[in-house]
């Protein structure tokens, strides 16, 4: 009975001193919409489709993307490059390019087997919306702005 009490008051001791010791630290609270907390370099977020330098998409539409995803969650659609129209570096261009955010596991495969680094998981967390088509991202929504914010436009060959 004694040691029973004895161990219950060291127990209260133990969390009292816990108590103690955090009661004196400067609380660690980030005023969320206007600081955002920095993210780790491996984090992975939002998904971008990257452009060459002067402008052309790297996506040659290939579709290992859409092959390697676990939850089928990115839709590849190809058509041909020609002369008049070019859109990226490579024979083909991805015409049509979908992700659904709402299967989307965030795993990262897609970004790693892709051949000329077109898709990157970036670092953007905020992927809330009100209703469900709006979580399927196109291609028009993923694909970096060009020109490139407070850069000068480059001419596309």
């Amino acid at each position: 009975m004694v040691s029973a009490l004895l161990s219950d008051i060291g127990g209260l001791a133990k969390g009292l001193k816990t108590t103690f010791q955090h009661l004196f630290r400067p609380p660690v609270t980030f005023q969320y919409p206007e600081v955002k907390r920095p993210m780790f370099p491996r984090f992975r977020g939002r998904h971008v489709l990257r452009r060459y330098e002067n402008g052309l998409e790297r996506c040659i539409g290939c579709e290992l993307c859409a092959g390697v995803c676990p939850a089928q969650a990115i839709y590849v659609e190809a058509a041909e490059n020609t002369d008049e129209e070019r859109y990226s570096p490579g024979e083909r261009y991805a015409k049509r390019y979908e992700i659904n955010m709402l299967r989307c596991i965030f795993c990262g495969y897609c970004q790693e087997v892709c051949p000329t680094e077109a898709i990157v998981l970036g670092h953007e967390y905020e992927l809330a919306d009100y209703d469900q088509a709006s979580f399927i991202y196109t291609k028009e929504r993923l694909l970096e702005p060009w020109p490139p914010q407070g850069a000068p436009a480059a001419p596309v060959r």
